[in-house]
């Protein structure tokens, strides 16, 4: 008998390894098996099938059952897990759930199945009914019927006729009734194809990217019909019946970039992402895997999608951060679609009008191929950007959210009944209450933030836990009645907006407002039909969306990713604006952008107003290499969390103890190292500290390596450590 080289489904690092079964003939890799494991039988995933073990065969147990019928991992993916955990230092079975979707391990979904009737081949009609007796009226009924159709639901038919005259009929030999899967498909918005005529610079990035398998940089700013190129790129790749996956950074996009490929592509485009159902999920997963589509459209998770044969990786807007996974298993999107590049031979795609600085730098080296796209595919120049100081606004007497340069072209926006787009990256009503008396700020119990008010809920919201207060009338240190609010938000712009235009939809789009199924799609949908119109939102409006009537681009607060405490602040910002702006004047009118900021001669906002992206990443650049952050060198964050003080800062130190005398060893690769309480320092009740540091690439991997080694010894059931590298998210 062969053997199953087994990896159960235990999140248990004592667990986390591989095991030995005997297997029958049947067993295939990729296979989920339930095993013996110690008393209890659970659910394993077969990674390999050999003849022999290096255990006592005596001692070896057998597989009980298999789960499925068929793998649910790919080889490919089985190799894709093994460089997962040396690069990220992960569990085994952590990589190995990010391949199948949670319902199917739980076994909680199952395909839907439909029962349909037929009539039977040879089934004479006319003939039965003569025998059927007068006052089976239900059965005459029903035949009269099945003279219309050749298939019908089975529910539907015994609303309206019985199940006893459905299986009278069965009975009879006049009627089949069978099984048939119904796939739960999403939802989306249908678009007429559009025909494109290529422009010359269209052409020539198609024709490089199917010239040879490599890595390219689309560089192309907002509107230059960077879409129109993938879909021509995939058109081709498939055509030679290859496959495509196509990643986005945020669920709003989807929904819209798959209107334009199913528009293009029928029922060869899959979806995947988290605001599916989880019968949507499971069902385009299995789509995915049985080789029924040749693209996949999906955010990050989407990276890990059974597709087969690819013949090309797109990732567009590369900048974004949502590509990194922050949490529990911690991995890059870009590793792994470098990863599946190599497998399968094929070209990866990197895209966006603001490229991230280490991408930039890697085309400038010729590491990635550079292609560019620096005009709008309508012939039409980029929208102005006009640069307001609210300080001035202050000075003359405006002390409201939006200066008097904001409103003259928002109000001309809508008395030209067009569109407009107004951008501030913080949802709520404030960003906090706070007693003007003193001092005192509402802050959450559970974390270490302020609260944010939420106008339309009355309440106050922690933004980290979700926990939930009363919103303060009155000061709980001192009594007072005086509270003010902090910083806008989304909210109270929409607020402000109704008072302004009572006559016109104005929509809000953040995180409080997308939360039910299907919201995005409903969101931009009716945007699209309002004209006038005014869209709200943060981020999450920024890229992406296409609407020919917006005219008028307003950026109420450019300044609050400014002055993040990340070394990526400034070029956050700039990606940020730089994106927001390219929503206006895509089609036939002109656009206008207004960028309101008290800080009008930062020199981020010189290269924003200009569109300058080179010039701005030689900027940046400069300062990364004087100041030696990354692309330079790597960072390294060691974050300790636990319930208690103590434990979690004995541990923190103990660790740091051991990480210094790493640095002693390795002088010359370390460029910073300190120990400290997180920015935020608690959040859900967990107390967190963490090691900061920067090393050189010279001695990289095998640094790495000895620091996780080290933060394996410290972690238990009292403290938890994470190693980020190069972490999007320094609080």
């Amino acid at each position: 008998m062969k053997i199953a080289e087994v990896i159960v489904d235990i999140t248990n690092s004592q667990v986390d390894k591989i095991f030995d079964y005997y297997i029958p003939e049947w067993g295939q890799v990729g296979q989920r098996v339930l095993v013996p494991f110690g008393k209890l039988v659970i659910q394993g995933f077969v990674i390999k099938i050999k003849d022999n073990s290096n255990y006592d065969a005596s001692k070896l147990k057998s597989v009980i059952s298999s789960v499925d019928e068929f793998p649910v991992i790919l080889p490919e993916q089985i190799e894709l897990m093994s460089f997962m955990i040396k690069k990220y230092h992960l569990r085994y079975v952590d990589v190995l759930r990010l391949f199948i979707p949670s319902e199917l391990r739980s076994d909680k979904v199952k395909p839907l199945v439909e029962f349909l009737v037929k009539l039977c081949d040879g089934a004479d009609l006319k003939q039965y009914k003569l025998s059927l007796r007068k006052n089976a009226k239900n059965q005459l009924a029903l035949c009269d019927y099945l003279e219309k159709e050749k298939l019908y639901q089975k529910s539907m038919l015994a609303k309206q006729f019985s199940n006893l005259a459905i299986s009278k009929l069965e009975s009879d030999g006049i009627i089949e009734v069978f099984e048939e899967e119904k796939l739960r498909t999403p939802n989306f918005n249908i678009v007429k194809p559009i025909a494109h005529t290529h422009t010359k610079l269209q052409k020539r990035a198609i024709d490089e990217i199917l010239n040879c398998n490599d890595t390219y940089l689309l560089f192309g700013v907002t509107g230059s019909g960077k879409t129109e190129v993938y879909m021509s790129v995939i058109e081709n790749i498939i055509a030679k019946n290859k496959t495509a996956l196509m990643l986005v950074p945020e669920i709003s996009l989807t929904p819209q970039v798959l209107s334009q490929f199913k528009a293009r592509f029928g029922e060869e485009v899959a979806i995947i992402h988290s605001g599916l159902s989880a019968g949507e999920r499971f069902d385009e997963w299995r789509r995915i895997l049985f080789n029924k589509v040749k693209i996949v459209v999906g955010a990050r998770s989407a990276i890990f999608a059974p597709i087969q044969n690819l013949g090309i990786i797109i990732i567009d807007e590369e900048h974004e951060t949502s590509y990194i996974s922050e949490s529990n298993p911690r991995y890059n999107a870009f590793d792994v679609a470098e990863f599946r590049k190599n497998y399968n031979n094929c070209s990866l795609v990197l895209a966006s009008a603001t490229p991230d600085i280490a991408s930039f730098k890697n085309a400038s080296e010729n590491k990635y191929k550079l292609i560019e796209l620096p005009e709008r595919v309508n012939g039409k120049p980029m929208p102005k950007i006009q640069i307001v100081d609210m300080l001035s606004e202050i000075r003359n007497g405006n002390t409201g959210i939006f200066s008097s340069t904001f409103l003259y072209e928002l109000d001309k926006c809508i008395k030209e009944k067009h569109q407009a787009m107004i951008f501030i990256n913080r949802r709520g009503f404030s960003s906090f209450m706070r007693c003007q008396d003193c001092g005192y700020i509402a802050k959450c119990d559970d974390c270490d933030v302020s609260l944010v008010y939420h106008k339309y809920e009355d309440k106050l919201k922690c933004h980290y836990c979700g926990k939930r207060y009363k919103a303060l009338t009155k000061c709980p240190e001192c009594g007072s009645s005086t509270i003010r609010n902090g910083a806008v938000g989304t909210e109270q712009v929409v607020s402000k907006l109704k008072e302004l235009y009572p006559n016109v939809k104005i929509l809000r789009m953040d995180n409080d407002t997308t939360r039910t199924k299907n919201a995005y799609q409903k969101i931009l949908s009716e945007f699209g039909m309002s004209k006038p119109g005014i869209l709200v939102g943060t981020q999450m409006i920024a890229k992406g969306h296409d609407f020919s009537d917006v005219t008028f681009v307003g950026i109420v607060d450019a300044d609050q990713s400014l002055y993040h405490s990340d070394y990526r602040s400034t070029e956050k910002t700039f990606e940020l604006i730089t994106q927001m702006a390219g929503r206006a004047g895509r089609d036939e009118s002109e656009g206008k952008v207004i960028l309101q900021t008290y800080v009008p001669r930062h020199y981020a906002y010189r290269f924003i107003a200009n569109y300058d992206y080179k010039g701005f990443f030689d900027k940046e650049l400069n300062l990364r290499k004087v100041t030696q952050f990354p692309p330079f060198t790597t960072i390294i964050r060691l974050l300790f969390n636990a319930d208690v003080d103590e434990i979690v800062r004995e541990t923190t130190k103990m660790c740091y103890t051991e990480i210094k005398e790493l640095k002693n060893n390795y002088p010359k690769d370390f460029v910073y190292l300190d120990v400290m309480k997180s920015p935020i320092g608690k959040i859900k009740n967990k107390i967190r500290y963490q090691i900061l540091m920067r090393i050189t690439h010279d001695n990289e991997n095998e640094l790495i390596s000895q620091i996780y080694n080290i933060c394996d010894k410290y972690m238990n059931s009292k403290v938890s450590v994470f190693v980020e590298i190069n972490p999007q998210n320094l609080s």
